[in-house]
């Protein structure tokens, strides 16, 4: 799972000449919350988030309506963008979990995806959740069971080994530390056209491991 792969081509972009209040229009039409701001041939310059759009109270709190509204027009995104050598960028051929930490780790939304300086897409947080909804199956019907395992090897392969004998297949699965427990790993699993029941019966069989969640979604 690449950036390239679930990234928004082509997104939205902006000259740096466009006024503030434009460029909050525009955003909010366009229902995003990053901007990249590029010159000539689509290079950064910088980028604009909803956040780069609060002006300072402090810096208005002198001005009558009038010097205020003049003020605001008269501004534009050059003047309150991330400045490109401070914008955090990822290339098209990191995995997903790279942009996913670095978005973590920095605290940020969004990441534009450059190739030689050049913006060619971006991906944000909302983009890593679609996919993670899809990674576990969220729009198939099915049972979604979350089995506690042992941080030993071998274990998962009880689970689908498991559901094999009977049958059955997977969906979708996944896998995380568990939480608070040192030492076990919570696996989650997606199985359609299999009673609720019946899954639990067999699951229930595999020693070292504990059922901790299961419904039908």
């Amino acid at each position: 799972m690449l950036v390239k792969d679930y990234m928004t081509r082509h997104p939205l972009m902006a000259d740096p000449t466009m006024s503030i209040v434009e460029a909050q229009r525009y955003m909010g039409e366009n229902n995003i919350r990053h901007l990249p701001i590029v010159g000539d041939g689509k290079r950064l310059l910088g980028l604009v988030t909803r956040q780069s759009l609060l002006v300072d109270p402090g810096r208005l709190g002198s001005l009558d309506v009038w010097e205020i509204t003049r003020c605001l027009t008269g501004l534009t995104v050059q003047d309150v963008m991330i400045k490109a050598r401070d914008v955090i960028t990822v290339s098209e051929d990191a995995t997903v979990e790279e942009a996913a930490r670095v978005m973590i780790d920095k605290k940020i939304g969004g990441l534009p995806v450059l190739e030689e300086g050049i913006v060619i897409g971006i991906i944000t947080d909302t983009d890593l959740l679609a996919q993670l909804t899809k990674l576990l199956g969220e729009a198939v019907r099915g049972v979604r069971v979350t089995v506690r395992v042992p941080d030993k090897i071998g274990e998962f392969a009880k689970i689908t080994s498991a559901i094999a004998s009977q049958g059955w297949g997977i969906y979708a699965a996944g896998g995380v530390p568990a939480p608070k427990h040192p030492g076990y790993w919570d696996a989650v699993f997606k199985v359609r056209g299999v009673p609720r029941d019946d899954l639990v019966a067999v699951l229930e069989k595999i020693e070292g491991q504990e059922i901790m969640d299961v419904r039908e979604v």
